[in-house]
């Protein structure tokens, strides 16, 4: 089922269910007809919004990308979930453990336009890609390529495939601002040979927030019979897209970002071709062809924050998920015009709309990014995380639906000061 058919089926009966007794239940019936870009910037809307967060008052969160607070009501719906699952302890363990937990993963797969036949939940992006780069059936000689801008977790484990294996890995750069998409295309097609068997790709990369062409990539590299797996861990939840557009093999995702589901959920997606040629990582009994839970042996897991998947992407879909994305690409493209440009603020992350959301890096000439972290921290209260590796030198820049302008202008008048 596609996305917006799959949203536009649920709306009616989210905007009915209990459970959104939140700002958000009042304020989204007056926005329903105020056009989504007008919204974006309607300060009054979205400080109704963060009356959903409880927020620490001593400094302003700007690193909602390790993890994003998760609002009152999926909070509130996670202490419930608790409550149930220790009230029938066993019993719900053994009985409608398994049928809970197919239905989360049709509705992710309803979000993001695929089906449940395709989805296991995990419990981040790091286990998800990790357990294809571990599943595949390596030979000594086979090449990899990823990005040096790629995630760390995931460049260990080829590390680790090429250290076991004898696999060949092919380090590329991706440019902090691409000419076009066929710069970046050619970047990863430069590395591939025949040899080449598995391709890496971010279809956002963390530490800059910049957004791949990642379709035009699959196309290529599947032109010369390369499979390309995805690190989407800030994507869903983030921005819209189906993720049968992409055309790619494999898709790994951090639910616990921009879902705003509790910390230890993730998501992998295999492509139908794919799901019987990955390795599970722990061993599970034959199943049927095409069988993806083969895959998701996991042992036993706090299965409540399996449960609160749903309630986080009722929220969601409550709050709108082109609503979402256009504030959060509002609040990026707000601070970043106000110094892109500055003497000594340099901004790592490309100007285009298309090529970013939510996400942006900063940083500031002749300082360490750890030493720009902490002083916007000691001296303006504003919280960030501090990134120096690949081309990149600065602090990523990731606010959230509860950010305000006037948080945002306090950070734009400090980077000021530091560069002056």
């Amino acid at each position: 089922m596609k996305k917006r058919d799959f949203l536009k089926n649920i709306s009616l009966v989210a905007l009915g269910t209990p459970f959104y007794g939140s700002a958000v239940s009042v304020c989204v019936g007056e926005a329903a007809e105020i056009p989504i870009a007008t919204l974006a910037s309607s300060e009054d809307f979205w400080l109704k919004v963060r009356q959903d967060y409880k927020l620490k008052p001593d400094y302003i969160n700007l690193e909602s990308g390790y993890y994003n607070i998760i609002p009152t009501p999926t909070l509130e719906a996670l202490h419930q979930n608790i409550n149930k699952v220790n009230y029938e302890g066993s019993f719900y363990m053994r009985t409608v453990q398994w049928d809970n937990k197919e239905r989360m993963t049709e509705k992710l797969g309803g979000i993001i336009g695929t089906t449940k036949k395709n989805i296991i939940i995990t419990r981040n992006a790091t286990e998800s890609l990790d357990m294809v780069i571990k599943g595949m059936d390596w030979k000594a000689g086979d090449e990899a390529v990823y990005a040096i801008q790629d995630y760390g977790a995931m460049k260990l484990m080829f590390a680790q495939v090429a250290e076991r294996f004898g696999v060949v890995n092919k380090e590329v750069s991706v440019p902090n601002h691409p000419k076009s998409d066929e710069e970046i295309v050619a970047v990863y097609e430069n590395a591939i040979t025949d040899k080449t068997k598995l391709l890496m790709v971010c279809h956002m990369v963390n530490i800059t927030g910049q957004i791949l062409p990642v379709k035009k990539i699959c196309q290529m590299a599947h032109s010369k019979g390369v499979k390309v797996m995805v690190d989407g861990a800030h994507c869903i939840g983030h921005f819209e897209f189906d993720i049968s557009d992409l055309e790619c093999d494999f898709y790994g995702s951090s639910l616990h970002k921009w879902l705003a589901v509790p910390l230890g959920t993730g998501l992998l997606y295999v492509a139908d071709d794919h799901i019987d040629i990955l390795w599970p990582i722990f061993a599970e009994a034959k199943r049927e062809p095409g069988d993806i839970s083969r895959l998701n042996h996991t042992g036993t897991i706090p299965v409540y924050h399996d449960l609160t998947i749903e309630n986080a992407i009722d929220y969601y879909n409550l709050l709108g998920g082109a609503r979402k994305e256009a504030r959060l690409r509002y609040l990026q493209e707000y601070w970043t015009s106000k110094v892109r440009g500055e003497a000594g603020i340099r901004i790592n992350t490309p100007k285009e709309s298309h090529r970013a959301c939510g996400i942006a890096n900063v940083g500031i000439e002749g300082m360490e990014p750890a030493d720009l972290a902490k002083k916007l921290l000691d001296e303006y209260q504003i919280f960030t995380v501090a990134i120096k590796y690949a081309n990149v030198h600065g602090c990523r820049i990731t606010p959230n639906v509860f950010t305000t302008t006037e948080e945002l202008d306090v950070f734009v008048k400090a980077l000021k000061e530091m560069a002056a």
